[in-house]
C-alpha cells in the first residue's frame, strides 16, 4: 500500500479496509491473463440473481439528459444500502465485471444499481448528443437522483477504468454539492492521465484491437439513429485511437486537439486533494493501461486511501481458480463500515 498525502485542513480520520493485499496464484500473477479475464464471459457464466431481478430506470437530468440503468432490489427489507457501479470506457452495466461485481454486493445483502453512460450499452437511442468523458454533470445528476431516491438509506459508489474517473470526480464534486448519503467511493483502476493512457492503448495491440471494435460499433450504432446528424466514415479506417478522437474531436465539438480534450478528465497534483467523502483508489503496478507512476504524485486527503498491489492488471485483481475480485472483499468490508 502507498501511503496518502495528508491534507492539513481534514480532521477525521474515515475507517478504511483491512484486507489482506492480493497474492494470486501463479497462473494469476501474469498482467495480461488479469485484464483479458477481467472482461472474460466465462466469469459471468452461472446463476445471477442480481440480474434476475433487475429493473430497467431511465434518469432524466437537469439538462435534459437521459441516461439508463438496471436496479435490483433485496427481497425483503434491509439496512445495508446501496451500491451504484458505473462501468469503463465502451463497456455497459453488462461488463463481465459489472455484473459480477453486483453479483457479489448483491448475495451480500445490498441493493445494486448498474448506470450506463451516456451511449453504452443499449442506450445510445436516448439521447441525439455524443458521449464525451468530460461530461461530469450528468453523471453526477444520475447519482444524485439515485441517492436522492434512497431517502438517507446509505449508498456507495465503485467505478472501473473510466468509470473510477468519474468516480473519483463525483467524489471530488461532492465537497461543493454534497450528497448526505453517499458513504463510501471505491475507483479501480482509474483512469489518471487519459492523455497516457490513449497513448499505452495504440501501444499495445490485443488491447488496440478491442477498443477499437467496440467504439467503432458504438459510432455506426449511433450513426444509424441519425444518419442526418453523424456521419462517421473518416473515423473507421482509422487504426489508432487517437487519430480516431482526433477527427471526432475536429468535426464534432469545440476541441481543439485530442490532448485539450484530454485535460478535462484528467486527475493530477492536488486534483483530488478537497475529497472528503471516504474514497479507496485500487490499482496495479503491472496495469497495462494506467502507468502506475500516475499515481505515486498525487496529493490525496484524510478520507482518501490509495491500495497499490503488485499484481491484477486493468480492471482484474482476479485472486483464485474461481476467479473472483479481490476488491470485492475491500468494497465490502469498506462498505459496511461506513454504512
Amino acid at each position: 500500500m502507498i501511503p496518502v498525502n495528508r491534507s492539513e485542513q481534514s480532521t477525521k480520520e474515515p475507517l478504511f479496509p483491512t484486507c489482506a493485499d492480493l497474492n494470486p496464484p501463479f497462473f494469476l500473477k501474469p498482467t495480461g491473463i488479469q485484464t483479458v479475464l477481467a472482461s472474460a464471459k466465462l466469469r459471468a457464466l452461472g446463476k445471477n440473481p442480481m440480474v434476475d431481478v433487475a429493473h430497467e430506470v431511465v434518469l432524466t437530468t437537469a439538462e435534459g439528459v437521459r441516461l439508463l440503468g438496471y436496479v435490483s432490489r433485496q427481497p425483503r427489507p434491509h439496512n445495508k444500502g446501496l451500491a451504484i457501479l458505473i462501468h469503463g470506457w465502451e463497456g455497459s452495466s453488462n461488463s463481465t465485471y459489472i455484473r459480477t461485481t453486483g453479483r457479489f454486493l448483491y448475495n451480500q445483502g445490498f441493493d445494486v444499481f448498474r448506470l450506463n453512460l451516456r451511449d453504452h450499452g443499449p442506450s445510445h437511442h436516448l439521447n441525439t448528443g455524443l458521449f464525451y468523458a468530460v461530461l461530469l454533470d450528468e453523471v453526477f445528476d444520475a447519482v444524485r437522483q439515485i441517492c436522492a431516491a434512497e431517502e438517507g438509506k446509505p449508498v456507495f459508489l465503485a467505478g472501473f477504468s473510466l468509470g473510477g474517473n468519474f468516480a473519483l470526480r463525483i467524489a471530488r464534486k461532492c465537497a461543493q454539492e454534497p450528497i448526505e448519503n453517499l458513504k463510501q467511493v471505491v475507483s479501480v483502476s482509474p483512469v489518471i492521465d487519459p492523455d497516457k493512457a490513449t497513448d499505452r492503448i495504440d501501444d499495445t495491440r490485443l488491447i488496440l484491437k478491442y477498443f477499437l471494435k467496440k467504439w467503432r460499433r458504438s459510432l455506426s450504432v449511433k450513426q444509424g439513429l441519425y444518419p442526418g446528424r453523424y456521419d462517421f466514415s473518416s473515423l473507421m479506417d482509422v487504426d489508432n485511437i487517437r487519430e480516431m478522437t482526433e477527427r471526432l474531436l475536429a468535426r464534432y465539438s469545440e476541441y481543439g486537439s485530442a490532448r485539450e480534450y484530454f485535460k478535462g478528465y484528467t486527475l493530477l497534483d492536488g486534483d483530488l486533494a478537497t475529497i472528503n467523502v471516504p474514497t479507496i483508489i485500487i490499482t496495479a503496478k503491472d496495469d497495462p493501461i494506467i502507468p502506475v507512476e500516475d499515481f505515486y504524485d498525487l496529493h490525496t486527503s484524510d478520507a482518501t486511501r490509495l491500495l497499490v498491489q503488485p499484481y491484477g492488471g486493468h480492471n482484474g485483481f482476479l485472486e483464485g481458480w474461481r476467479l473472483n475480485g479481490w476488491y470485492e472483499k475491500v468494497m465490502m468490508e469498506a462498505f459496511l463500515k461506513v454504512a
